[in-house]
């Protein structure tokens, strides 16, 4: 379609004379397209002005909406001095070919502030070349291969984000890449440099006869005071590393390398991501936006009442800028973790918070109605006289020409629609942005309450000025649900506890404050699980989790889980500054927000005590499968790949029966197959043996060495062959043999449970497969040994002996508990060889076998499931043995409310009859006798 077709809107004529000379110029064009540029001239005489400056060239030049490639094409063989003039002739027809696009509507905004940006772009990387060529033609720039010499141009601002506006100035930060040059000639190549930029700055923003290219903002460097207009990407990243601030993080979202080696630019943009794009939500960014827009609002003065005339539409309330920092602002808060908000453009950013429910939907799509209606009034008021400005006129003359340049001829009307969407933007961004002072008061204390918050402020949390202002405004609400909490002295004092744990406190208040359904939550945890609230307070950061969009998704399962760890590791490592350590930092916090999920929602109900111990298993054995991998790849960097067939991580106990609960450990073995190679391959080779077994040591301390972000699991090895004795890590065929000819009958019961939970090598799922073969033999030809009922009798007096129950409540440890129905249902599972692992799939095996009635295992799982009920919800509330004291009434709540008993009376009575019917069944079935149901 042509341009003249595309029409579908005029601007009307101020000075119809001036509109009718101009329309006279081309006969040739079609009556609409005379009609838009009646409009256009009779309505700004800048724009009147380059009509009859380009008069000979438009009608051609309507044919060709790529106006950028075309004006530029072939300049960059001109000199410095003619690329000046090229570039202006350049700029005259772009801006004149964008406005009459704009103005009749064949355009979309994206396309005219495109081709703007486009220009721009176009124009930096001639000039910057240009000048760097005159550098090397005087022998002033040392020799590199770099591409441009290494220099290169960050688009910053509307630039960046392609989004310029008509008149816009662009705002650059010009580098370059120090490790192009010899350390000896960095500081001659650093002159040379700074002389390129300064005389590109120039090129593009000198007045001439033939006009300028665009104004060039060079201030947005770091310490643009004291700094060269050129600076080396080291001491760029110096600055931003040590003293950035959030304005200039929101800067580099939109961010881009525009001009000169666009390729060591990118390789900046990724190493700064980590000062951009925090790992956590950040929350308080947003009282660093309010206080930059409050502090730009009084430094122009544009507070005070809202008017149309002479509004800054830029910077005045309801604004470009309150949608630009209401979009980036939430940007940043999330997008650290969520690499889909990293957009540069504000309609982009707009709808992919909305997308991510960061944002209602229905906002989305207003506030992206008001900034291109804003986007188009900014350009009109620019387009009158060429002039960088944001302000609508002040007399009535000047508004109605704007309102003209819009198509608008009841000024009136124009403008009180224009004040109503200036308001109506108003109100959607400053509730999020401005902070409210409490209205709520305290409730009513008691002395010991009052004497609790008092040495809050002693604590490290509450330090700084800022920690205490932003707590302030959160105070009341959270006393006043916890005086409402069921018991509010023990949530008072566990919030205290949790409290005085945090090592700094104004990321997380501005999280409750932003977000105050959390203040629910942590009142809710306080309140009934003692155990969760101290995780809490060591892992703050996994609040996070809460409000991404897959706090309350559908269980991922296990595969899902390794998948997207996967992801998280492989980011941590390509990341600049990355690396092994950082990928077990990022494991750690993963996990931990995955840990915090299981556990908020088995304390509310959304899953029972099952599903909690499989989806605390599912979570174990995805970070083992994540993370042996890349452990492996660590290691062979210095060693070389594994030898032979490869590696499998075995999950025994707990885990390979994937009954988990909050505070276990796991237990593990390795079992590789070197297949008869005797060392590996790699700068440091190793043989089979040591390879596997300090391969092994490496895994562990990458679950359970504590980092900065704390630890995964705490690993136990013994069930290993010889036990603390025997190698970490164990060959195939020694794992047979020592199975069949020495192991004890406690270790054929320990395989009845064990699981392939990771692997590594060219050939491990046919080893995963040879394991669990060997497995199922071994539990064939074992399990008919007549000594395996004794020996699990004497097995379970010595553990019984050894470690005797903690107390009433304890339904894990002692005759008659968890561990005794355990060591039944192995027993029965190695005496029928049937592969099950859970206890309850393995006291089925017996039924089936008929080594238990039909009665006993039925019994014996009903009471199983009754007492993993208490164990789990045991565990999620402390980690010490169960004490109702300890735990409080909250918990007390939670834990009969799991068990579907009364009261603790209740609940111990229960407990001792079920201990007892287990005891006399057990024993029963380990003597051989048939015991009473």
């Amino acid at each position: 379609m042509s341009f003249q077709s595309r029409i579908t809107r005029l601007p009307l004529p101020v000075d119809a004379a001036r509109g009718a000379d101009a329309a006279a110029l081309f006969p040739t064009l079609s009556d609409r397209m005379r009609d838009l540029i009646a409009g256009a001239a009779g309505s700004s005489p800048y724009l009147a002005g380059l009509l009859r400056s380009e008069a000979d060239w438009l009608p051609d030049g309507l044919d060709h909406d790529d106006v950028v490639a075309r004006e530029t094409a072939g300049l960059q063989s001109l000199d410095a001095d003619a690329l000046g003039v090229a570039l202006r002739r350049a700029k005259r027809r772009v801006a004149l070919l964008a406005a009459l696009a704009d103005l009749g509507g064949v355009w979309t905004l994206e396309q005219v502030t495109g081709a703007l940006s486009d220009l721009a772009d176009r124009a930096v990387d001639l000039a910057l070349r240009a000048h760097v060529a005159t550098e090397i033609r005087r022998g002033k720039l040392p020799a590199t291969d770099a591409d441009a010499g290494g220099i290169f141009a960050l688009a910053m601002g509307k630039g960046g984000a392609r989004e310029l506006n008509y008149s816009s100035d662009i705002d650059l930060i010009v580098l370059f890449d120090e490790t192009a040059y010899a350390e000896v000639d960095q500081m001659e190549a650093r002159a040379a440099l700074i002389r390129a930029t300064r005389r590109m700055a120039a090129t593009l923003s000198d007045v001439t006869d033939h006009g300028y290219v665009f104004r060039t903002d060079l201030r947005l460097r770091p310490d643009a005071a004291v700094t060269p207009v050129c600076i080396s990407t080291a001491t760029a990243l110096a600055y931003y590393e040590a003293e950035g601030r959030t304005w200039e993080r929101a800067a580099f979202i939109k961010a881009r390398a525009a001009a000169g080696d666009i390729a060591a630019g990118e390789r900046l943009l990724r190493e700064l991501r980590p000062f951009v794009w925090r790992k956590h939500l950040d929350f308080a960014a947003i009282q660093d936006a309010h206080d930059m827009r409050l502090r730009i609002r009084d430094h122009k003065g544009l507070g005070g009442r809202l008017e149309v005339a002479g509004h800054n539409l830029k910077l005045g309330r309801g604004g470009i800028r309150e949608i630009e920092f209401f979009t980036q602002t939430r940007q940043l808060i999330a997008g650290g973790r969520d690499r889909d908000l990293q957009c540069r453009d504000t309609v982009g950013g707009l709808a992919a918070l909305a997308a991510k429910n960061w944002i209602p939907r229905d906002v989305a799509e207003e506030l992206t109605a008001h900034y291109r209606e804003h986007r188009d009034i900014e350009h009109r008021i620019q387009m009158v006289n060429d002039a960088q400005t944001h302000s609508l006129p002040k007399d009535d003359q000047g508004l109605a020409t704007i309102a003209a340049l819009m198509g608008e001829g009841d000024v009136q009307a124009w403008c009180a629609r224009l004040k109503s969407r200036l308001e109506r933007v108003h109100a959607l961004t400053e509730r999020f942005f401005a902070p409210t002072e409490p209205t709520e008061s305290l409730p009513d204390l008691s002395d010991e309450s009052r004497a609790v918050i008092q040495r809050w402020q002693t604590y490290a949390a509450l330090r700084s000025d800022r920690a205490r202002q932003i707590f302030r405004r959160i105070e009341a609400p959270l006393l006043s649900r916890m005086a409402r909490a069921g018991h509010p002295a023990e949530a008072l004092a566990r919030f205290d506890s949790f409290l005085s744990g945090l090592p700094a406190g104004v990321q997380l208040f501005s999280l409750f404050e932003a977000n105050p359904q959390l203040i629910d939550l942590i009142v809710d945890i306080c309140g009934t699980a003692p155990a969760l609230a101290a995780y809490l307070a060591r892992h703050p950061s996994v609040l996070d989790g809460v409000l991404a969009g897959s706090f309350f998704a559908p269980w991922p399962r296990e595969a899902g889980l390794v998948q997207e760890l996967d992801a998280v590791l492989q980011r941590a490592l390509s990341q600049p500054g990355g690396g092994y350590e950082r990928a077990l930092d990022a494991a750690r916090r993963w996990a931990h927000e995955w840990q915090f999920r299981i556990g908020v929602h088995h304390l509310r109900g959304l899953i029972g005590a099952d599903e909690a111990a499989v989806q605390y298993s599912d979570l174990a054995g995805a970070c083992v499968a994540a993370l042996l991998p890349v452990t492996a790849a660590d290691f062979a960097r210095r060693h070389g790949p594994p030898p032979g067939r490869g590696a499998v991580v075995v999950g025994m106990g707990s885990l390979g029966a994937r009954v988990l609960n909050a505070g276990s450990d796991l237990d593990l073995i390795v079992i590789y197959d070197a297949d008869g190679v005797d060392a590996s391959d790699g700068p440091r080779p190793l043989a089979a043996r040591p390879y596997y077994a300090r391969l092994t040591q490496a895994m562990v301390t990458a679950l359970s060495a504590p980092t900065a972000e704390g630890r995964l699991y705490e690993v136990d090895m013994r069930l290993r062959p010889s036990g603390r004795q025997g190698p970490v890590a164990t060959s195939i065929d020694s794992f047979g043999t020592y199975q069949m000819t020495e192991a004890w009958t406690w270790e054929h019961l320990a395989l009845t449970r064990a699981r392939c939970v990771a692997q590594i090598g060219p050939d491990a799922d046919m080893l995963c497969q040879q394991i669990e073969t060997l497995r199922l033999k071994v539990l064939a030809e074992r399990g008919t040994d007549p000594r395996v009922l004794p020996d699990t009798g004497q097995m379970r007096d010595r553990l019984f002996a050894a470690k005797p129950p903690g107390g009433a409540f304890d339904v894990r440890q002692g005759a008659g508990r968890l561990q005794d129905i355990d060591l039944v249902a192995q027993s029965c599972a190695l005496r029928a060889g049937d592969p099950a692992r859970s206890t309850l799939a393995q006291l089925r095996a017996g039924r089936r076998a008929g080594l238990l009635t039909a009665e006993q295992a039925d019994r014996l799982s009903s009471i199983w499931r009754g007492l993993w009920r208490v164990h789990a919800a045991a565990r999620l509330l402390t980690d010490r043995p169960l004490d109702m004291d300890v735990i409080g009434r909250g918990g007390q709540d939670f834990l009969l409310r799991e068990v579907e008993a009364d009261s603790p009376d209740t609940l111990r009575d229960r407990l001792s009859d079920d201990f007892a019917t287990v005891q006399a069944l057990v024993e029963g079935h380990l003597s051989d006798e048939s015991p009473p149901d």
